[in-house]
């Protein structure tokens, strides 16, 4: 699986598990959304270890280029609030950030 769909799948893991604990913290819903809350983090743990990166470090931050891309398309499909130019040249930003990090030819 090539790494961006791994990445992209951990967003929505970790976004949907930290979705769940808001929704019952902050918006009252039942503590029973903490059961597919802390699944869905144990599958967004479980897929980063997926990333083929010879570090732990350069795998997490490379992520977070990928993450802060869903959590504006979560704000935007789930939440119903649309992302501003700002956030889309922030996002942007990140992703060429994740990229040269994740891709950058390494030596030995």
């Amino acid at each position: 699986m090539p790494s961006f769909m791994i990445y992209a799948a951990a967003a929505l893991a970790e976004i949907g598990g930290c979705f769940a604990f808001w929704a019952w913290l902050r918006s009252g819903a039942s503590a029973l959304w903490l059961i597919p809350g802390v699944a869905a983090l144990v599958a967004f743990a479980l897929l980063l270890t997926l990333i083929p990166a010879e570090a732990a470090g350069r795998a997490f931050a490379a992520y977070g280029g990928i993450y802060i891309l869903a959590s504006l398309a979560w704000m935007w499909l789930a939440e119903g609030v649309r992302p501003d130019r700002f956030d889309i040249a922030g996002a942007m930003v990140c992703l060429a950030g994740a990229a040269i990090i994740l891709l950058a030819p390494r030596a030995g």
